[in-house]
């Protein structure tokens, strides 16, 4: 099988779980080589993501690792025989892996759910928000690099939308709300679309607003990706160098409960909507 340059974070999400079912049945790299009939340098692309695997190998190395949970099997075979292209395909080797990397989970997943506190969540931006957002970067996009990733965005709002949207949740920051990373009348806009948006039957929004005492949640956002079992979630965090993709368990189950700390503080979606609609008319 041909050796890929840079696994996608699916499929790299693939490969460690392999390997973590391996470490779990004890077994070393070479002994599972030896029963999947493979020498170690291809089982060691597998479990690096840099070759696929096929159903029937999958199958026999997860009957090797004595894994009974079936239901996990089914959802790696699904992940190791998937060959969706979806729309963000069009975007390879223009931009860069992270951004096809979340579009891609997002089109997986099968819900939602964000943290934010100092800017609306990407798939809830308007156009003139998203673009003044990347216009803002160090060193300056070219007009038609601005654009590339404008338009990404605005594609990733698929979720939202049709048969193809997801249980969608949002806590959104007042701070968020009330920086204007464009100008007053952008800002008046994003906020209107925001109050429509929360009114979609599959979406939530809620808000933290400053008043709120007792809140030191501040430093806890997040995008949360339901997979198809709890165990296949992912949590995305922004920083520095990029996007962070986090999956192990317990990482996962502290951001779960961190998730449900921060929503029981914020507002409910009625009072949340009623919030920014009386902020989008000071504006």
């Amino acid at each position: 099988m041909t050796t890929r340059r840079e696994p996608t974070a699916r499929q790299m999400r693939l490969a460690v779980e392999l390997r973590r079912l391996r470490e779990a049945a004890g077994f070393s790299g070479r002994q599972a080589a030896s029963l999947l009939g493979v020498n170690p340098v291809q089982l060691s692309h597998i479990e690096s993501g840099l070759t696929g695997v096929s159903e029937e190998r999958l199958r026999r190395l997860a009957s090797h690792y004595a894994c009974t949970d079936t239901e996990f099997i089914d959802a790696l075979v699904a992940m190791a025989t998937d060959r969706t292209r979806g729309w963000w395909e069009e975007y390879r080797g223009a931009l860069s892996t992270p951004f096809l990397d979340l579009a891609e989970l997002e089109h997986h997943a099968r819900f939602l759910r964000e943290v934010q506190f100092l800017y609306i969540p990407g798939p809830l931006q308007t156009r003139e928000y998203a673009r003044a957002v990347y216009a803002y970067r160090v060193p300056e996009l070219s007009e038609s690099d601005l654009e590339l990733r404008v338009r990404h965005r605005m594609q990733r709002k698929v979720i939202l939308q049709g048969a193809e949207s997801i249980p969608y949740e949002a806590v959104i920051h007042e701070a968020a709300l009330r920086i204007m990373v464009a100008d007053r009348a952008a800002s008046r806009t994003q906020l209107a679309r925001l109050v429509e948006l929360s009114e979609a039957d599959r979406v939530t929004v809620r808000v933290i607003p400053f008043d709120l005492e007792g809140f030191a949640g501040a430093t806890s956002a997040m995008t949360y990706v339901g997979g198809p079992l709890s165990k296949l979630d992912t949590v995305v965090r922004d920083g520095p160098q990029g996007a962070t993709f986090i999956d192990p368990e317990p990482q996962l189950d502290a951001y779960r409960t961190l998730f449900r700390k921060v929503e029981g503080d914020s507002l409910d979606p009625e009072r949340s909507r009623d919030f920014i609609h009386a902020l989008a008319k000071e504006l």
